[in-house]
């Protein structure tokens, strides 16, 4: 099973301080740091991992590659040419994930495995924070895991303390979380329970 990774989401951080709150993250233990990208188009928001909720996601790779970006987090469901894609990514030196909606069938990335580094189940309808966590989205994760057992499963939306379990359980590795992880008392604490849970759960 591949290793945990917790991924603060900077969705919750405070905007006005975004290079202290991603320091304070990492230093309380965080892996990665998971930035949500939309375009007031794919999703109706507009923010600044980057997991990219944008339409057309084929535009942007070089400006997230020149910025630094290590992964580059699409959505399936916003490209009608997925492989030529995931080329383009990897020619510009980033990682490449995939990203389903709750109602997409798990079967749209199957194809893609062999291609890809990671595969972004969402456990919350894309674009907004705070959403409760989807438990219905499980058995995607499940079957995404009995399936490919070496590839890093994300879930992202409503990772609590309370909902970990379910998404370990199920196989996830990579876990997002925001309001859990930037508004706890402890962040560190926080993180590093995440972090056992997923190590302690996948060998039970």
């Amino acid at each position: 099973m591949p290793i945990a990774k917790i991924s603060p989401s900077m969705l919750s951080s405070d905007f006005s301080s975004l290079a202290a709150e991603a320091h304070r993250m990492v230093k309380n233990g965080a892996d990665w740091l998971h930035m949500d990208v939309m375009d007031g188009h794919f999703v109706p928001n507009i923010t600044i991992d980057c997991h990219l909720m944008v339409s057309n996601p084929e535009k942007w790779v070089d400006d997230f590659a020149k910025a630094g970006a290590s992964m580059y987090c699409f959505h399936i469901e916003a490209t009608n040419e997925p492989e030529a894609l995931i080329e383009k990514i990897k020619k510009a030196g980033m990682k490449v994930g995939v990203a389903i909606k709750p109602k997409t069938p798990i079967d749209t990335v199957y194809s893609l495995v062999d291609k890809i580094d990671m595969c972004l189940v969402m456990t919350v309808e894309p674009g907004f924070g705070g959403q409760k966590f989807m438990t219905d989205c499980m058995p995607k994760v499940k079957i995404l895991r009995e399936k490919f057992p070496e590839l890093d499963i994300e879930v992202d939306g409503g990772l609590a303390l309370d909902t970990i379990d379910q998404a370990v359980q199920a196989g996830a590795n990579v876990i997002v979380a925001g309001t859990s992880v930037f508004k706890a008392e402890n962040p560190k604490e926080v993180i590093s329970t995440f972090r056992e849970k997923v190590n302690t759960l996948q060998k039970s």
